[in-house]
């Protein structure tokens, strides 16, 4: 399944246009500049599902770094500060880990 698949191609490249300048993340504004925060909860863990690139059940920090290339290719690289700020916002359990359930919670909160 394709990101395209969930959320719609524009509102993707809006999206991660926005945020390409280093050290400009927001993953608030970013879910909701892609759509996502509108989507079912449903169409929320089909996304978590494309992000959790080796298929473990969770999003760990080396997943969340490319978290943008996730959504394109063209997405940049999150810093380790922002990488670390995003882990600590999903990270409900601090199990250093983001979940299912986790994912969809950061999203509700956006």
């Amino acid at each position: 399944m394709a990101m395209t698949d969930v959320l719609n191609a524009e509102d993707i490249k809006k999206a991660v246009g926005a945020f390409s300048a280093a050290e400009s993340f927001n993953y608030k504004k970013f879910f909701e500049m892609v759509g996502l925060k509108k989507k079912s909860p449903e169409d929320v863990k089909k996304v978590f599902h494309i992000l959790d690139k080796d298929r473990s059940g969770f999003i760990e920090e080396d997943e969340l770094k490319f978290v943008l290339k996730g959504f394109t290719p063209e997405g940049r690289d999150l810093s380790d500060k922002e990488t670390k700020a995003l882990l600590a916002a999903g990270d409900k359990d601090g199990d250093g880990k983001i979940g299912a359930d986790e994912f969809a919670t950061m999203v509700a909160e956006s």
